[in-house]
């Protein structure tokens, strides 16, 4: 607990670990990009990670190998292409331009040079936000044990609300699983409410003023909580469509999953026997 707390200060081991081997590539003015975990920690997306994924050359791995194995760090195992920092004893994982994510077989998204995809944050390389998600959602989409890279692309798209154009920044391969993703972040649940049923058992103007009241006391309510007019046009004479994106909001007040609910829509409006929104509690 106490080093997950340092991790979020930006204190913990394997924050000095980064430091320390991109100390070392720079000295060896070898270019790379850093990846993984630590790469979402800077995009925005800070979570807990255990080591440091490095993105580099084959031909810099192996250089790499020769100028750090025994100086700081040595293979997990014998003939293993990963290090461990000997000090800190975190786990320095390098990725090499050329291969596949995910399940490592051929694709259309591969590790890039990271000359190529990289920008520089307090002296440390890290790969772009689009080839970030873009490796992220390959991997996910073709390795059933790498589903948690689906959830975080997830979480970046909440977290840093990407727009569904930035699709357009990936590769074709993935763009629709990132457009998927993105209607899963922006879940909608939706109700109708209907004017003319407010005040439709109202046997006198004080029923109506009554009824009239505790709608407007339960519109204030619903607003309050989040709810909001739909922004898609979707308001006309007696019928108002209401959404939100909280799920404990929408089981509050019976909103329904929009997917669900436009289809009947159109049935639901047909019939005057029964409102699909039935009017305020007083």
């Amino acid at each position: 607990m106490s080093e997950g707390s340092r991790h979020f200060e930006e204190d913990s081991a394997v924050f000095k670990a980064l430091h320390n081997i991109a100390q070392r590539l720079k000295s060896l003015d070898i270019p790379y990009a850093v990846v993984g975990g630590m790469a979402l920690f800077r995009h925005g997306l800070r979570r807990f990670t255990e080591d440091v994924d490095i993105l580099v050359t084959k031909s810099d791995l192996k250089l790499i190998h020769e100028k750090l194995e025994g100086l700081g760090y040595l293979p997990p195992f014998t003939n293993s292409k990963h290090l461990r920092d000997t000090q800190l004893g975190v786990k320095i994982e390098f990725f090499t331009t050329g291969d596949y994510p995910g399940d490592g077989k051929k694709k259309p998204v591969s590790f890039p040079d990271p000359r190529n995809v990289s920008f520089e944050a307090e002296g440390i390389s890290y790969i772009r936000l689009p080839m970030l998600v873009e490796l992220r959602l390959a991997s996910g989409m073709t390795n059933p044990g790498r589903l948690k890279d689906l959830s975080d692309v997830l979480e970046l798209i909440k977290i840093l609300d990407l727009p569904i154009d930035f699709s357009n920044q990936l590769d074709a391969f993935v763009q629709s699983k990132f457009k998927e993703l993105w209607k899963g972040a922006r879940k909608r649940y939706v109700t109708t409410w209907r004017n003319k049923w407010v005040i439709a058992e109202a046997k006198s103007i004080e029923d109506m003023i009554s009824m009239l009241r505790a709608a407007a006391d339960q519109l204030d309510q619903m607003r309050k909580d989040g709810i909001v007019l739909d922004d898609n046009g979707r308001i006309r004479d007696d019928y108002a469509d209401l959404v939100t994106t909280d799920g404990k909001v929408a089981e509050k007040y019976g909103l329904v999953d929009e997917s669900d609910y436009w289809g009947n829509e159109d049935e639901d409006q047909d019939s005057e026997d029964e409102p699909t929104t039935p009017p305020p509690s007083e």
